[in-house]
Formats: C-alpha cells, sequence, structure tokens
C-alpha cells in the first residue's frame, strides 16, 4: 500500500531545492530534469496546492526563454552554466530532446498556453531535421564546440544580425536581448525576457505582426546559420535513446495532431525491429550499418514504454504484441526476485563479476523507474497480473528512498503517481 504521504514527503522535499527565482533545482550549473518536474506538475494537480505548478511552468518559462533553447534552431542544450539558463554548455544531447518535449506538452495540456507548444514544436523539428538518420533512428547529439571554439554555431553579433534583418533587426534585436557588447564573449546568445505586448506597445505594431517580423526574421537567420561549419555529430544510434525520442513524438501527436511526429516514431520502431531486436534479443547501439552489443535494463524498458506510448496514440495490435513479448523477455532474464528490481544486464549477458544494478533518476530516468511504470501500463492493457505484481514490487522496494532523496526518483515517483 503506497500512501500519499510518500508523494507529499518526495514533493516537500524536492521544493527545498528549487530555486524559486530562475525555475529549475539547486545552483549552477543547471540540468533541465524533466522527469521531476513531470512528478511536480502531478503533484500540484492531486494536492491543489498552486506553487508546484506556478513553480514548474516558471521553470519551463525561463528555459523556453533562456539560452539553454535554441531560440532559432529549436533544441535544449546540455545544461546552463549559470542560475539563469542563460550560458550552456553548448552540446545538444538527443535524450534531452526527447524528455523535455513531455512535460512542456503536459504544461500544454494544462494552460493550453501556445508558447509551450511552440517549444514542443521546435525541438521536435530540431531532432527531424538534424539527428534522424535516413533509416529511421535518431543520432546521439552535436558537439558543443565547431572550429574548435565552444558555442561558435550558435552565437551572434549584431553588425551580422542588421547586415542580414536590414529593417527588421530593431525589433529582433530588442526581443532576443541583442546588443553590441553581446552577452557571451562579445557575442550574443540569443534569449528572450521582454513580453510580446510590450514590443507591440514599443514599436507601435499589432501583436500579430511583431511576432510575425520575429518569426521571419528567426527563418532568415537559420538559413544563414546553416552556411556556418556544423558541431560535429556523433551518429551513434542507441536504442534507448530512441525509444525516449519515440515516446516524445508520440506524446507530441497526441497534443498536436501532426502526421509527421506520428510518422517519426513509426518509422524508428520499424527501424530498431529490422535493424536491433533478433527474436526477442535487442542490441544496443548501431553504426556505419553494424549493430553491437546486448541491450541492458534500459533499452527493454524504454523500448516497451515506448511501444506502449505508440499504441495509445495508435492502437496497431503489433506494438502491444511486440511491447508484451520484450516485457515478458526482461522479466525472464533481468529480474531479481531476491531484492524486487531488476538488473542492469541480462542473466545471459558476458559474465560480469556482480551484476549491476541502477536505481537513480538522473539526466535519464533509471531502467528500474521506467520497468515499473511500462509493465503498469502493460498490465492494463493486457490483464497479464505477473506485470502488475512486479511494478507495485518495485515501488514499495524504493518508495522510502524516493521520499527521502526525490531528486534522484522524479520518473518513479511519476509511476506511483499512477
Amino acid at each position: 500500500n503506497l500512501e500519499k504521504s510518500i508523494l507529499d514527503e518526495a514533493a516537500m522535499n524536492l521544493f527545498q531545492i528549487a530555486d524559486t527565482s530562475y525555475g529549475g533545482f539547486g545552483q549552477a550549473p543547471k540540468f533541465p530534469n524533466a522527469a521531476n518536474l513531470s512528478f511536480l506538475l502531478r503533484y500540484g494537480k492531486i494536492s491543489k496546492i498552486t506553487k508546484f505548478n506556478e513553480f514548474v511552468l516558471k521553470t519551463l518559462n525561463k528555459m523556453g526563454k533562456g539560452g539553454i533553447f535554441d531560440q532559432i534552431g529549436g533544441g535544449f542544450h546540455r545544461y546552463s552554466t549559470d542560475a539563469r539558463w542563460l550560458v550552456p554548455h553548448f552540446e545538444k544531447m538527443l535524450y534531452d530532446n526527447a524528455l523535455l518535449p513531455l512535460v512542456y506538452a503536459e504544461a500544454y495540456q494544462l494552460t493550453k498556453d501556445q508558447f509551450y507548444l511552440d517549444v514542443l514544436n521546435k525541438t521536435l523539428g530540431f531532432v527531424m531535421r538534424e539527428l534522424t538518420s535516413s533509416e529511421g533512428g535518431f543520432y546521439s547529439a552535436l558537439d558543443a564546440d565547431s572550429e574548435g571554439e565552444e558555442g561558435k554555431f550558435y552565437v551572434w553579433n549584431k553588425k551580422q544580425i542588421v547586415q542580414i534583418l536590414q529593417k527588421d533587426a530593431d525589433v529582433f534585436c530588442l526581443y532576443y536581448d541583442v546588443t553590441d557588447g553581446g552577452n557571451f564573449e562579445g557575442h550574443t546568445i540569443l534569449n528572450n525576457s521582454i513580453a510580446m505586448s510590450s514590443m507591440a506597445f514599443h514599436f507601435g505594431k499589432p501583436e500579430s505582426e511583431i511576432k510575425s517580423i520575429i518569426d521571419e526574421s528567426s527563418k532568415k537567420l537559420l538559413e544563414e546559420r546553416t552556411n556556418r561549419v556544423r558541431p560535429g555529430l556523433d551518429d551513434k544510434i542507441i536504442t534507448s535513446w530512441n525509444a525516449l525520442m519515440v515516446s516524445a513524438f508520440a506524446k507530441g501527436y497526441r497534443v498536436t495532431d501532426n502526421p509527421q511526429y506520428l510518422e517519426c516514431a513509426q518509422r524508428c520502431i520499424a527501424f530498431i525491429q529490422n535493424s536491433l531486436l533478433k527474436d526477442d534479443n535487442l542490441l544496443r547501439t548501431y553504426k556505419n550499418g553494424t549493430a553491437k552489443l546486448q541491450a541492458y535494463l534500459e533499452d527493454y524498458a524504454y523500448l516497451i514504454n515506448a511501444l506502449v506510448d505508440l499504441f495509445e496514440v495508435n492502437p496497431e495490435p503489433k506494438y502491444l504484441a511486440l511491447a508484451e513479448r520484450l516485457a515478458n523477455h526482461l522479466v525472464e532474464h533481468f529480474w531479481d526476485e531476491k531484492n524486487s528490481s531488476f538488473y542492469f544486464t541480462a542473466d545471459n549477458h558476458e559474465s560480469l563479476i556482480i551484476r549491476p544494478k541502477n536505481n537513480y533518476d538522473l539526466s535519464m530516468p533509471s531502467g528500474n523507474s521506467v520497468a515499473a511504470g511500462s509493465l503498469l501500463k502493460l498490465f492494463h492493457l493486457t490483464g497479464q497480473k505477473r506485470f502488475l505484481e512486479i511494478s507495485t514490487k518495485i515501488m514499495e522496494n524504493f518508495a522510502i528512498m524516493a521520499a527521502e532523496n526525490p531528486f534522484g526518483f522524479g520518473y518513479l515517483l511519476n509511476t506511483i503517481y499512477l
């Protein structure tokens, strides 16, 4: 019996490290911590305490308007080096750009504020444009630097912008805080702290006109930026990260009805089935036409979860059947009955002296947390009692730890919430 008090304690403990000025948790450097934000949104709903939702929405606003978000190209950089989300470490990881759209989608569902949908669309657009392989899988990351300089691909100086945008430069520069001196080593990282309504007042134009100037200007600058030397691409395709991305596209499709998102999710699953799945044995990585390494717990758990997410928006029986098959394989080869949790590796994995476990949700949710969530959903879809029993055991096993150290268990807390 998982008491609501577990969630109460977790939310209060998490809130103690919340930065109520700029959003996010702790001091700089600041990571996005998507699962913790999702948990506080859910907790706000059941507790009816408004400060939790307000905090999450503030965080999403600050990140979506800050330098950690690529304002013209979409997508999130890895973390912010300051408390204000202004100067990022410029690397872009696939998993951040899979986990964050989910929270923005939830914020949109709650508020119907178009801003959250814009961030979601720009982020998924970035992944489609820059991280998608011709076979339908998703690449792992873009480096932080190009031509030996961190951020060079992403920053601007005012002169360049005036040259490209001419008469529209004033509007764009005010909106995105572009100054002669810049905010990063003499250049500007685009960020926004001025409301569209203030812009309209300042320039004596309707908001819709200001918005269209900014949108058109952004397109021009993005076009111009494609001529720069690009940051290096890590073109390894990792099963677990790809599964996270499938869930993001499924959620994106759910809130926008954009058929491209559904197609991206379906293509990726087809790619995994064709290239990374041999019988029920999943492989972990794929590069240059070769799949290798036996998959870990997180690969199975995230993929089962992705299949359920995809099935929910597009109920083709094949997705549910594959999820169930993989779940049975996971239980058979990874489950540790004695300690009520999954091992990180399968019982038929190349032998390690001790089979490690990973129970913490840090930049990515732990395999145990995601397995608990996806098995719970599968139980409701298939009626397989064993899935419910295992999911419950994991939650009971980690519930106290999660309440005491919620920062490390955001995803698990979302599952307990269910």
